[in-house]
């Protein structure tokens, strides 16, 4: 067998596996969708916990692949890229603000994502600028205040130690927060 086929063949068996996650997925929407419809106690249920509750996209993503694995599997044919940016975050000195920390560092920073996550905010608070809130794969929202970033997106995935952006000056705010409560910075820089 030549190379060429050989990539085709995997990739030909990477597209019936997509295919058949997306119709178990299909299949398994279609189920939940009718037992809404005949059992409020489903419905309450699904609105309860989906609707009025946060939904934690890392841990839907983790237990997707868990189960299913990566939505394609195309990775044997495609090199992983490997990022070039990877560093500590270094601060000169930190203090309380407000509900987290404000963080002295060298002008213009570049900033690496602490742990893995999903973008779940980008845009504009009070008293922090520019912020970035990443959804950890442990569960901790961790606000990035002071930042400028052109290259990530909302709902993107960010692996730990990649560049999150540049700090607007000398100042970078960190706020951490699970289940709706403050944490102490101290636990995580």
């Amino acid at each position: 067998m030549n190379r060429t086929y050989k990539k085709k063949l995997v990739l030909k068996k990477s597209v019936k596996k997509f295919i058949n996650k997306c119709l178990l997925l299909l299949v398994i929407f279609l189920f939940g969708m009718i037992l809404v419809k005949s059992n409020k106690d489903y419905k309450n249920f699904i609105l309860e916990n989906i609707y009025n509750k946060n939904i934690k996209f890392t841990k839907f993503k983790s237990m997707y692949q868990k189960y299913f694995g990566n939505i394609l599997s195309i990775d044997k044919i495609v090199k992983e890229e490997k990022s070039v940016f990877n560093e500590k975050l270094n601060y000169k000195k930190a203090s309380v603000y407000k509900d987290g920390a404000v963080l002295r560092v060298s002008n213009n920073l570049m900033v690496p994502v602490l742990e893995s996550g999903v973008v779940v905010y980008k845009g504009k608070k009070d008293d922090y600028g520019n912020v970035i809130i990443i959804e950890q794969v442990d569960g901790v929202d961790v606000f990035y205040g002071n930042i400028k970033n052109d290259n990530i997106n909302l709902y993107d995935y960010v692996e730990k130690g990649e560049l999150l952006g540049e700090v607007s000056g000398n100042k970078l705010y960190l706020v951490f927060q699970k289940d709706g409560k403050y944490l102490d910075y101290k636990e995580f820089i």
